[in-house]
């Protein structure tokens, strides 16, 4: 088989020409030759506006059509994609395009209001998700001009108009740098993953041996496409089949989810476990709790109906049309996962990091095995760092086709991250069953993995609050999927300024909300708890971070 990402889009378009490929979510529908016709008026403008193959191009917006067009505009051009989370704050956006040197910035309305271009002084132009206006632009010539002539310049180009057997893209190289995901915005903190085209590739080898779809399969898209496994399973491999993708365009809050669901009945499901356990405590828990049910449930025969009505119920709750439901991200809650697979649920767990782009192990629904996320996929090695990988948890290291290139501008991490032999030190602790099914049994990083599968560091936000008033030191930490901080005030400090407990516990409240301002949604401290005394350090002088874990329940 070609080692060539982007082929796989160059042949669905020719084969698709005329099926819908996007939809944003009750509004209108580009069908393939739509998508080439876009693309090849934003590879004019590339063009006639100085970009070259290899140039860095961000991208930041919620899903949509657009979003879609513009990841393909530009790997197909062969320029490097650097796409952003849309809820990262601007001082976020601006550091991530200066730090990756982008030359091109593509932005949603909602995002552009608040960057300052002025801070972005590599950028030649920058384009609007909306329309594909230029919004602002930094050259000796002008780029609205060639903007508003593209019609014209297409035409020329193609003068009895684009057909399917004039698609020829970029002919990618298998090491070659195809994107650059940043697993943070904040400088300091902030790693550039660069994922090479034989890792995007990979991963669709891997979605076509275990997902099959064919052209004109609905999907729906939810998970964020700036993330690597939103993009690579409910966008890149759907459009490469040729499905049906209609993406949500704003914040999918569950009532959104569930209607689309109903609408659209997709043909695979792709969840983080928020999702999956929002959906399960709504519409099984509050019914398992009736007296009457609870009942009924302790009669053998009447419990398996009503286990079986449950899960019609939940089956049509996704659209009652799904392969299966993938859940990844992040570790689903165990009575969830007893609870789907007692019912027949057709349900599987993944484990994926960004800098694999993103999987790692799987297995279907219907050979999985409670709480294991499943077995290596193709192209890819694992083994566990420790005298007994069986029984004794040891650090997960990866080794393969999917695995990155390195981490951008930052070879001291690199080093870190991947060793002399290729094996990536995924920071994850887990064991290995006698069949290969791997089993998580934790993280040796400080690294937390939000509901959602965003990652989230700690070191970041108490930076961050440590700046604030009246603060000493601060460890935050996770409760229930929730963001604690504990913090260490400065009472000499409090003490000068004449301030009690209570004042210094409102001072303290204040922090957190202004704190707060500047951080993504998913970073988000829900409760500040102060502490006494100072934590107790390493030799290093590292605040020994265990003693503070509060329990998950």
């Amino acid at each position: 088989m070609e080692k060539s990402f982007i082929k796989f889009f160059e042949d669905s378009i020719k084969k698709n020409w005329d099926l819908p490929a996007f939809t944003d979510y009750q509004g209108a529908t580009l069908t393939y030759a739509d998508v080439a016709r876009k693309v090849e008026k934003i590879h004019i403008i590339f063009e006639k506006t100085g970009i070259q193959k290899g140039d860095k191009i961000a991208l930041i917006g919620k899903n949509s059509s657009a979003w879609a067009v513009a990841f393909i505009a530009t790997v197909s051009y062969g320029a490097v994609l650097v796409p952003i989370l849309h809820d990262f704050k601007s001082d976020n956006v601006h550091h991530i395009v200066n730090h990756s040197d982008a030359m091109v910035l593509f932005v949603g309305d909602g995002v552009w209001e608040n960057l300052n271009e002025e801070r972005m002084r590599g950028v030649k132009c920058i384009i609007s998700l909306l329309d594909f206006a230029i919004l602002h632009e930094n050259t000796p010539f002008s780029v609205k001009e060639i903007r508003s002539k593209v019609k014209e310049l297409f035409d020329e180009k193609y003068p009895n108009g684009l057909s399917p057997e004039m698609i020829s893209y970029h002919k990618d190289q298998s090491e070659d740098l195809a994107l650059i995901n940043y697993t943070s915005g904040t400088s300091g903190f902030s790693k550039g993953v660069m994922l090479p085209y034989r890792s995007l590739w990979s991963n669709m080898v891997f979605a076509y041996g275990v997902i099959p779809l064919k052209p004109g399969d609905n999907m729906v898209s939810i998970l964020p496409l700036a993330h690597a496994y939103g993009a690579a399973f409910e966008f890149l491999y759907q459009f490469s089949v040729g499905c049906h993708i209609h993406f949500l365009t704003k914040t999918p809050s569950p009532k959104i989810i569930l209607d689309a669901f109903a609408e659209i009945r997709p043909r695979v499901v792709l969840a983080v476990p928020l999702i999956i356990e929002k959906i399960y405590r709504k519409n099984v828990m509050d019914a398992l709790k009736r007296p009457s049910l609870k009942l009924l449930l302790k009669v053998p025969i009447i419990d398996r109906r009503i286990l079986n009505k449950i899960k019609e119920k939940l089956t049509k709750v996704f659209g009652d049309n799904f392969i299966e439901v993938i859940i990844g991200g992040a570790a689903l809650n165990p009575e969830v996962e007893l609870f789907l697979r007692n019912i027949g649920f057709r349900y599987t767990v993944g484990y994926g990091m960004t800098e694999c782009g993103p999987i790692i192990t799987y297995d279907s629904w219907k050979t999985n095995r409670l709480y294991s996320p499943g077995k290596v996929v193709v192209n890819m090695e694992l083994k566990i760092d420790s005298p007994d990988p069986q029984n004794v948890a040891g650090e997960i290291l990866v080794r393969g086709e999917n695995v990155m290139l390195g981490y951008y501008k930052n070879e001291e991490a690199t080093k870190q991250a991947i060793d002399a032999d290729g094996w990536l030190h995924t920071g994850d602790l887990g064991v290995i069953d006698n069949d290969g099914y791997l089993y998580i049994k934790g993280r040796s990083k400080n690294m937390i993995l939000g509901s959602s599968g965003q990652n989230i560091y700690p070191e970041e936000i108490e930076a961050r609050i440590n700046n604030m008033p009246f603060v000493q030191e601060s460890l935050v930490v996770e409760q229930n999927q929730k963001l604690i901080a504990l913090v260490f005030p400065d009472f000499d400090a409090a003490d000068k300024a004449g301030y009690s407990n209570e004042d210094l516990e409102r001072v303290i409240e204040t922090n957190r909300v202004e704190v707060n301002k500047n951080l993504p949604q998913y970073c988000q401290i829900v409760k500040v708890k102060l502490y006494p005394e100072e934590f107790e350090k390493t030799p290093k002088k590292s605040i020994k971070r265990f003693l503070y874990q509060f329990p998950q329940n």
